[in-house]
Formats: structure tokens, sequence, C-alpha cells
């Protein structure tokens, strides 16, 4: 009989991949039952889950204990992620939502939980950067779930390479000439550890999901490879065909760019030009990532970053 694999977000970008991922893997596809939790089943996106008529679509509150406990009853393998919060309190917030769902996953005899993760802003700068909020959430629910009676993995997800897609705030920008332009307080030999969360998360939590064993208590820090913004421009600029330039600016100028969140981007950004966006040893730990093994290769690459 299948396991019954509950993943949270599963009609935003991290959950839906790793649906996908599964229900589209010859051998996962047999060995897990998908159910999807979401916040709403009468949102569109649920609505066309439900459709495809393989997936079984709940209510889940990551808020209310009672609803957790209804949607992981039976669950086998959990894979979730939380949001980030956008109140005073964002990381009290997120962390309670995460170590719900983590306390709920225990109470209900989960076997097995994949944490979407992050590394600690704070403490890797030793309290230099402390906005990052949704960095810190993340790794401290990490930390409270290696303390848990359950078995877990973790993958650490990279930058999105939707972020950077037209129409997102931290996208270039159409300047007077008709050229775009990236602008940003950093330095354009500044190197990000890219990810498709769309096209690629589903494939390293799928590697996981193989061979859990093998990942039990593990991180996974989830990237194609590292890129300067350099290259990112001009990949950015080969697959759209626009001519997209750099501009370096001040930390005031690129705050007051943003309609949200900051100073978690001008810190964030500064912590990863410093430190590595996943902290000291970055680029082997993105190395030691991509050669996982075939589930995690295939990627959908830089090429998915492009302007219309």
């Amino acid at each position: 009989m299948a396991k019954i694999l509950a993943i949270f977000g599963a009609t935003g970008q991290q959950g839906s991949s790793v649906l996908n991922y599964v229900l589209n893997d010859p051998e996962l596809s047999q060995q897990y039952q998908v159910r999807a939790i979401t916040r709403d089943i009468n949102s569109e996106k649920a609505q066309q889950l439900q459709e495809k008529g393989n997936i079984e679509v709940v209510d889940g509150d990551v808020s209310n204990p009672a609803s957790l406990a209804s949607a992981l009853t039976g669950v086998h393998t959990v894979f979730a992620m939380t949001t980030p919060d956008l109140s005073p309190d964002a990381f009290e917030v997120e962390f309670g939502n995460a170590k719900r769902i983590a306390d709920v996953a225990v109470q209900q005899g989960v076997d097995y939980l994949i944490w979407s993760t992050l590394p600690s802003v704070r403490d890797i700068s030793k309290g230099k950067y402390s906005a990052v909020i949704p960095f810190d959430a993340k790794a401290a629910a990490e930390e409270y779930i290696r303390t848990l009676p359950i078995n877990s993995a973790f993958v650490s997800l990279g930058s999105f390479m939707e972020n950077l897609q037209p129409q997102t705030p931290l996208a270039p920008t159409k300047a007077p000439d008709g050229t775009y332009v990236l602008a940003r307080h950093t330095s354009p030999k500044a190197q990000f550890p890219l990810l498709d969360a769309v096209g690629d998360t589903g494939k390293f939590v799928g590697a996981i999901l193989a061979e859990p064993e093998k990942f039990q208590g593990k991180r996974l820090h989830a990237a194609t490879k590292l890129y300067s913004v350099e290259e990112i421009i001009a990949l950015m600029s080969k697959s759209s065909g626009k001519t997209i330039v750099y501009k370096h600016i001040s930390t005031e100028e690129f705050k007051a760019g943003l309609p949200f969140f900051q100073d978690v981007f001008a810190e964030g950004f500064s912590f990863m030009e410093e430190y590595g966006y996943f902290g000291p040893g970055t680029e082997t730990l993105v190395a030691e990532a991509a050669a996982t093994g075939s589930r995690a290769k295939g990627w959908c690459g830089p090429q998915n970053v492009y302007f219309t």
C-alpha cells in the first residue's frame, strides 16, 4: 500500500514542485499517495489540484492544531514549509507555525518530516545582521525539529530565480533609454546559489524521498550552482534578448525601491556577500548538493530567468 505524503503549501512554488515531481516520477508515484494541504480548498489552484483526480486535497490551518491533526491523520511522510510573516511579531508567528506543524506531526505518528529550512543569518553573522527574520525563523524551526522523536531531513533552498522575473520587486527595471537596470547595494561580483523553485525544488526533495535513510538528520543545500550578479545579468540578457546592466546604488536607495521587506533584503544581500548564502563553505555545500545523484540533476537552469 502506498504511503501518504502530505505536502504543505501544495499550491505554492515549493509545494507544487514537490507534488508534480512525485506524481511524474515512476517510482515515487508508486510509493506515495499525495495529500495536498492548503489553506483554502476552494481556491482556483486547489480546485485545479482536485481535478487531477489522483490527489487528496485537504484543509490545513497552521495556526490551528485541530485542523493540522485532521490533515495529518494517517500520514507517513510530510514535506513542510512556512511563509514569512509581515507583522511586528514575524519571528514568533513563523516559528510558532513551524513548531505547531512539527508537534502535531509527532502526535499523529508521522514517520518522516522533511523541513524547508534556511541558514540562521543572525547566528552566522554573530548578530551583525538581525533583520533577516524569515531565514532565522526557519533555522530555529530546524533546530527544534532536531530535538523531536521523529525522523527528519532538511532541504535549504537557494535564491529563487522566480524573484528576478518581471513584476517582482527584485527584477531589473526599464530605463528611459530602453535598457533594463538591475540595481543593488552590493558588488556585482557577489555570488548567489540559484534555484528554479518551481522547476527544481521537487528534484531535491525527491532525492530525499527516494532514499530517506541516507538523508536522515542531514541538510541538503539546494541550488544549481553559484552565479555572480554579473553572470546572472549576462544570462538574463542572452535569454531575453534585452540589454540588462548593473547599477551600484546605496543601501538607502535599494531599500527605497522595495515595497516590503526592505531591511530583510538589504541585510540579506549584505550577509550573502560577506558570509555566503549558506554561510562559510557555501561553494562546497552547493557543489555537494549538485553531486547528490541523478534525482537532483537535470536542472531547469538560469535560462528560466527571462523577460517578456
